[in-house]
Protein backbone atom coordinates (compact mmCIF):
# COMPACT_ATOMS: atom_id res chain seq x y z
CA UNK A 1 0.00 0.00 0.00
CA UNK A 2 1.49 3.32 -0.96
CA UNK A 3 1.18 6.84 1.29
CA UNK A 4 -1.79 7.45 -1.15
CA UNK A 5 -3.42 5.34 -0.68
CA UNK A 6 -6.30 4.78 2.26
CA UNK A 7 -6.60 1.60 3.88
CA UNK A 8 -9.72 -0.01 4.20
CA UNK A 9 -11.50 0.16 7.26
CA UNK A 10 -12.34 -2.64 9.47
CA UNK A 11 -16.49 -3.22 10.17
CA UNK A 12 -16.16 -2.31 13.96
CA UNK A 13 -13.53 0.71 13.42
CA UNK A 14 -15.87 2.06 10.62
CA UNK A 15 -18.89 2.05 12.77
CA UNK A 16 -16.69 3.94 15.80
CA UNK A 17 -16.13 6.51 14.16
CA UNK A 18 -19.25 6.60 12.86
CA UNK A 19 -18.12 5.66 8.70
CA UNK A 20 -19.63 2.28 8.27
CA UNK A 21 -22.80 2.12 6.01
CA UNK A 22 -26.33 1.55 7.43
CA UNK A 23 -27.82 -1.83 7.13
CA UNK A 24 -29.90 -2.14 4.15
CA UNK A 25 -32.88 -4.18 6.65
CA UNK A 26 -33.48 -4.51 9.98
CA UNK A 27 -36.18 -5.68 12.20
CA UNK A 28 -39.49 -3.71 12.06
CA UNK A 29 -39.12 -2.82 15.73
CA UNK A 30 -36.33 -0.46 16.36
CA UNK A 31 -32.56 -0.92 16.70
CA UNK A 32 -29.51 0.43 16.32
CA UNK A 33 -25.54 0.25 16.96
CA UNK A 34 -26.05 1.93 20.18
CA UNK A 35 -28.59 -0.49 21.59
CA UNK A 36 -26.64 -2.98 20.78
CA UNK A 37 -23.82 -1.67 22.37
CA UNK A 38 -25.67 -1.13 25.40
CA UNK A 39 -27.39 -4.09 25.99
CA UNK A 40 -24.09 -5.97 25.70
CA UNK A 41 -22.14 -3.50 28.34
CA UNK A 42 -25.16 -4.42 30.60
CA UNK A 43 -24.18 -7.98 30.32
CA UNK A 44 -20.90 -7.35 30.97
CA UNK A 45 -21.25 -5.35 33.86
CA UNK A 46 -22.96 -7.97 35.46
CA UNK A 47 -21.87 -11.02 34.55
CA UNK A 48 -18.55 -10.19 32.89
CA UNK A 49 -16.88 -9.97 29.06
CA UNK A 50 -17.09 -13.61 28.85
CA UNK A 51 -20.87 -13.69 29.31
CA UNK A 52 -20.91 -11.87 26.24
CA UNK A 53 -22.33 -13.31 22.66
CA UNK A 54 -24.33 -12.11 19.86
CA UNK A 55 -27.40 -14.82 21.08
CA UNK A 56 -26.72 -12.98 24.90
CA UNK A 57 -27.58 -9.64 23.30
CA UNK A 58 -30.08 -10.70 20.94
CA UNK A 59 -32.12 -12.53 23.69
CA UNK A 60 -31.37 -9.91 25.98
CA UNK A 61 -32.85 -7.13 23.29
CA UNK A 62 -35.98 -9.62 22.22
CA UNK A 63 -34.62 -10.18 18.62
CA UNK A 64 -32.68 -12.93 17.08
CA UNK A 65 -28.84 -13.26 16.45
CA UNK A 66 -29.64 -12.65 12.23
CA UNK A 67 -30.69 -9.50 13.31
CA UNK A 68 -28.11 -7.79 15.25
CA UNK A 69 -25.26 -8.81 12.25
CA UNK A 70 -26.66 -6.58 10.48
CA UNK A 71 -25.85 -3.97 12.37
CA UNK A 72 -22.90 -5.72 13.94
CA UNK A 73 -21.00 -7.83 11.75
CA UNK A 74 -18.77 -9.91 14.22
CA UNK A 75 -18.34 -10.44 18.09
CA UNK A 76 -15.10 -8.64 17.34
CA UNK A 77 -16.82 -5.47 16.47
CA UNK A 78 -18.89 -5.82 19.20
CA UNK A 79 -16.54 -5.71 21.83
CA UNK A 80 -14.12 -2.81 20.47
CA UNK A 81 -17.75 -0.30 20.33
CA UNK A 82 -18.39 -1.78 23.43
CA UNK A 83 -14.50 -0.65 24.59
CA UNK A 84 -14.72 2.31 23.08
CA UNK A 85 -17.97 3.62 24.95
CA UNK A 86 -17.03 2.04 28.12
CA UNK A 87 -13.55 4.39 27.51
CA UNK A 88 -15.44 7.33 27.38
CA UNK A 89 -13.32 10.82 27.28
CA UNK A 90 -11.10 12.25 29.25
CA UNK A 91 -12.36 15.22 31.19
CA UNK A 92 -12.21 18.93 31.11
CA UNK A 93 -10.58 19.21 34.05
CA UNK A 94 -7.89 16.76 33.36
CA UNK A 95 -6.72 18.80 30.41
CA UNK A 96 -6.75 21.85 32.69
CA UNK A 97 -4.99 20.43 35.68
CA UNK A 98 -2.30 22.17 35.86
CA UNK A 99 1.40 21.50 34.24
CA UNK A 100 2.43 18.47 32.10
CA UNK A 101 2.87 16.54 34.96
CA UNK A 102 -0.59 17.50 36.87
CA UNK A 103 -2.29 16.70 33.98
CA UNK A 104 -1.29 13.24 33.27
CA UNK A 105 -1.20 12.09 36.83
CA UNK A 106 -5.33 13.27 36.73
CA UNK A 107 -5.61 11.62 33.30
CA UNK A 108 -3.82 8.41 35.00
CA UNK A 109 -6.41 8.78 38.01
CA UNK A 110 -9.66 9.06 35.52
CA UNK A 111 -8.35 6.24 33.64
CA UNK A 112 -8.08 4.10 36.92
CA UNK A 113 -11.74 5.31 37.59
CA UNK A 114 -12.89 3.99 34.03
CA UNK A 115 -11.41 0.13 34.89
CA UNK A 116 -13.36 0.25 37.31
CA UNK A 117 -16.55 1.50 36.66
CA UNK A 118 -16.19 -1.72 33.79
CA UNK A 119 -13.31 -3.93 34.60
CA UNK A 120 -14.01 -6.15 32.03
CA UNK A 121 -12.52 -3.73 29.94
CA UNK A 122 -9.00 -5.15 31.04
CA UNK A 123 -10.32 -8.51 29.80
CA UNK A 124 -10.31 -6.98 26.33
CA UNK A 125 -6.70 -7.98 24.79
CA UNK A 126 -4.70 -5.08 23.41
CA UNK A 127 -4.30 -5.43 19.83
CA UNK A 128 -1.75 -2.37 18.16
CA UNK A 129 -2.38 0.98 18.40
CA UNK A 130 -5.70 2.35 19.54
CA UNK A 131 -7.76 3.08 16.48
CA UNK A 132 -11.59 4.31 17.65
CA UNK A 133 -12.55 8.12 18.50
CA UNK A 134 -12.37 7.89 22.68
CA UNK A 135 -9.03 5.93 22.90
CA UNK A 136 -7.45 8.37 20.41
CA UNK A 137 -9.16 11.47 22.24
CA UNK A 138 -6.70 10.28 25.61
CA UNK A 139 -4.00 9.77 23.52
CA UNK A 140 -4.81 13.26 22.38
CA UNK A 141 -5.03 14.82 25.83
CA UNK A 142 -1.57 12.69 26.99
CA UNK A 143 0.35 14.55 24.02
CA UNK A 144 -1.35 17.69 24.79
CA UNK A 145 -0.24 17.70 28.36
CA UNK A 146 3.35 17.16 27.34
CA UNK A 147 3.45 19.58 24.13
CA UNK A 148 5.16 22.11 25.70
CA UNK A 149 8.07 20.06 26.78
CA UNK A 150 11.26 19.78 24.60
CA UNK A 151 10.64 16.05 24.04
CA UNK A 152 10.27 14.67 20.53
CA UNK A 153 6.81 13.27 19.56
CA UNK A 154 8.00 9.65 19.95
CA UNK A 155 9.20 10.38 23.33
CA UNK A 156 5.73 11.63 24.28
CA UNK A 157 4.04 8.52 23.26
CA UNK A 158 6.82 7.02 25.75
CA UNK A 159 5.85 8.36 28.44
CA UNK A 160 2.06 7.87 27.67
CA UNK A 161 3.04 4.26 27.78
CA UNK A 162 4.19 4.54 31.29
CA UNK A 163 0.79 6.55 32.26
CA UNK A 164 -1.52 4.03 30.36
CA UNK A 165 0.48 1.19 31.47
CA UNK A 166 0.44 2.10 35.17
CA UNK A 167 -3.51 2.81 35.10
CA UNK A 168 -4.14 -0.36 33.31
CA UNK A 169 -2.14 -2.28 36.12
CA UNK A 170 -3.77 -0.35 38.84
CA UNK A 171 -7.06 -1.22 37.53
CA UNK A 172 -6.41 -4.72 37.46
CA UNK A 173 -5.27 -5.41 40.95
CA UNK A 174 -7.86 -2.73 42.48
CA UNK A 175 -10.62 -4.87 40.29
CA UNK A 176 -9.53 -7.94 41.85
CA UNK A 177 -9.73 -6.34 45.13
CA UNK A 178 -13.16 -5.21 44.45
CA UNK A 179 -14.24 -8.88 43.35
CA UNK A 180 -12.69 -10.28 46.23
CA UNK A 181 -14.86 -7.99 48.89
CA UNK A 182 -17.86 -9.06 46.76
CA UNK A 183 -17.03 -12.37 46.96
CA UNK A 184 -16.03 -12.60 50.70
CA UNK A 185 -18.56 -9.91 51.75
CA UNK A 186 -15.64 -8.01 53.64
CA UNK A 187 -14.23 -4.44 53.70
CA UNK A 188 -10.94 -3.53 51.84
CA UNK A 189 -8.71 -3.38 55.23
CA UNK A 190 -10.64 -6.59 56.59
CA UNK A 191 -9.41 -8.51 53.23
CA UNK A 192 -5.81 -6.49 53.71
CA UNK A 193 -5.70 -8.22 57.44
CA UNK A 194 -7.03 -11.67 55.95
CA UNK A 195 -4.21 -11.51 52.97
CA UNK A 196 -1.76 -10.34 55.68
CA UNK A 197 -2.29 -12.94 58.20
CA UNK A 198 -2.28 -15.59 55.05
CA UNK A 199 1.34 -15.05 53.66
CA UNK A 200 2.47 -14.83 57.28
CA UNK A 201 0.94 -18.76 57.35
CA UNK A 202 2.93 -20.07 54.49
CA UNK A 203 5.88 -17.54 53.78
CA UNK A 204 9.21 -18.98 55.80
CA UNK A 205 11.67 -17.12 56.31
CA UNK A 206 14.02 -20.43 55.33
CA UNK A 207 12.51 -20.11 52.13
CA UNK A 208 12.06 -16.56 51.35
CA UNK A 209 14.01 -14.35 53.57
CA UNK A 210 13.70 -10.92 51.90
CA UNK A 211 10.01 -11.87 51.56
CA UNK A 212 9.11 -12.92 55.17
CA UNK A 213 11.01 -9.54 56.73
CA UNK A 214 8.99 -7.19 54.25
CA UNK A 215 5.65 -9.21 55.91
CA UNK A 216 7.16 -8.93 59.54
CA UNK A 217 7.69 -4.93 58.93
CA UNK A 218 4.34 -4.85 57.86
CA UNK A 219 4.91 -4.01 54.54
CA UNK A 220 1.18 -5.49 53.40
CA UNK A 221 -0.66 -3.47 56.07
CA UNK A 222 0.58 -0.22 54.99
CA UNK A 223 -2.16 1.91 53.93
CA UNK A 224 -0.24 4.37 51.31
CA UNK A 225 -0.78 4.20 47.36
CA UNK A 226 1.93 1.66 45.71
CA UNK A 227 0.60 2.31 42.34
CA UNK A 228 1.02 6.51 42.95
CA UNK A 229 4.20 5.52 44.54
CA UNK A 230 5.36 4.23 41.12
CA UNK A 231 3.89 6.49 39.18
CA UNK A 232 5.07 9.16 40.41
CA UNK A 233 8.73 7.84 40.78
CA UNK A 234 8.21 6.99 37.13
CA UNK A 235 7.58 10.93 36.32
CA UNK A 236 10.51 12.05 38.89
CA UNK A 237 12.17 10.27 35.88
CA UNK A 238 11.15 12.04 32.97
CA UNK A 239 11.35 15.54 35.20
CA UNK A 240 14.77 14.37 35.55
CA UNK A 241 15.30 13.15 31.53
CA UNK A 242 13.57 16.84 31.00
CA UNK A 243 16.13 18.90 32.55
CA UNK A 244 18.81 16.74 30.98
CA UNK A 245 17.70 17.50 27.17
CA UNK A 246 16.68 21.27 28.97
CA UNK A 247 20.58 21.28 29.71
CA UNK A 248 21.44 20.00 25.88
CA UNK A 249 22.27 16.44 26.79
CA UNK A 250 20.05 14.33 25.43
CA UNK A 251 20.38 10.86 26.77
CA UNK A 252 20.91 8.44 24.42
CA UNK A 253 17.70 5.50 23.90
CA UNK A 254 17.96 1.91 24.09
CA UNK A 255 16.79 0.33 20.82
CA UNK A 256 13.19 -1.20 20.66
CA UNK A 257 14.02 -5.31 21.03
CA UNK A 258 10.32 -6.11 21.27
CA UNK A 259 10.31 -8.59 18.09
CA UNK A 260 13.42 -10.95 19.00
CA UNK A 261 11.49 -13.80 20.80
CA UNK A 262 8.61 -13.72 18.13
CA UNK A 263 11.07 -13.51 15.03
CA UNK A 264 12.77 -16.79 16.54
CA UNK A 265 10.08 -18.39 17.96
CA UNK A 266 9.53 -21.35 15.40
CA UNK A 267 13.56 -22.31 15.70
CA UNK A 268 13.44 -25.70 17.07
CA UNK A 269 16.81 -25.56 19.14
CA UNK A 270 15.55 -22.32 20.54
CA UNK A 271 12.10 -24.38 21.66
CA UNK A 272 13.75 -27.13 22.98
CA UNK A 273 15.86 -24.37 25.17
CA UNK A 274 13.05 -22.32 26.19
CA UNK A 275 11.04 -25.77 27.68
CA UNK A 276 14.10 -26.74 29.50
CA UNK A 277 13.73 -23.39 30.97
CA UNK A 278 10.17 -24.26 32.15
CA UNK A 279 11.10 -27.88 33.38
CA UNK A 280 13.91 -26.31 35.28
CA UNK A 281 11.23 -23.52 37.10
CA UNK A 282 9.06 -26.23 37.89
CA UNK A 283 11.82 -28.47 39.35
CA UNK A 284 12.42 -25.21 41.11
CA UNK A 285 9.38 -24.77 42.64
CA UNK A 286 8.89 -28.18 43.63
CA UNK A 287 12.16 -28.40 45.61
CA UNK A 288 11.39 -25.07 47.42
CA UNK A 289 7.79 -26.78 48.03
CA UNK A 290 10.10 -29.68 50.14
CA UNK A 291 12.59 -26.97 51.31
CA UNK A 292 9.48 -25.65 53.39
CA UNK A 293 7.57 -29.04 54.06
CA UNK A 294 10.75 -30.23 55.66
CA UNK A 295 11.15 -27.31 57.54
CA UNK A 296 7.93 -27.45 58.90
CA UNK A 297 8.49 -30.91 59.89
CA UNK A 298 12.06 -29.81 61.31
CA UNK A 299 10.33 -27.22 63.63
CA UNK A 300 7.53 -29.64 64.60
CA UNK A 301 10.01 -32.69 65.44
CA UNK A 302 12.65 -29.83 67.46
CA UNK A 303 8.95 -28.41 69.34
CA UNK A 304 8.10 -31.92 70.42
CA UNK A 305 11.50 -32.65 71.36
CA UNK A 306 11.20 -29.97 73.96
CA UNK A 307 8.11 -30.69 75.05
CA UNK A 308 9.00 -34.27 75.34
CA UNK A 309 12.40 -32.99 77.38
Amino acid sequence: MTEAEEPELPRGIALAWGVAANPQRGPKREMSVERIVEAAMEIADAEGLGAVSMAAVAARLGYTPMSLYRYVSAKEDLVLLMQEEATGLPTEESRTAGDWRAQLEALYREQVQAYLRHPWVLDVPIRGIPSTPNSAAWMDAGLRALSETPLTYDERLAVLLIVTGSARWTGIVLAGYVHLERERGVAGDELTRYEDALFRSLISADAYPALREAIDAGAFLDESDPFTFGLERSLDGVARYLDAVAAGDRPARAPWHGLDDAEIADDKRYREARKAVREAEKGLRDARRMLRQSAREARDRRSRQRTDG
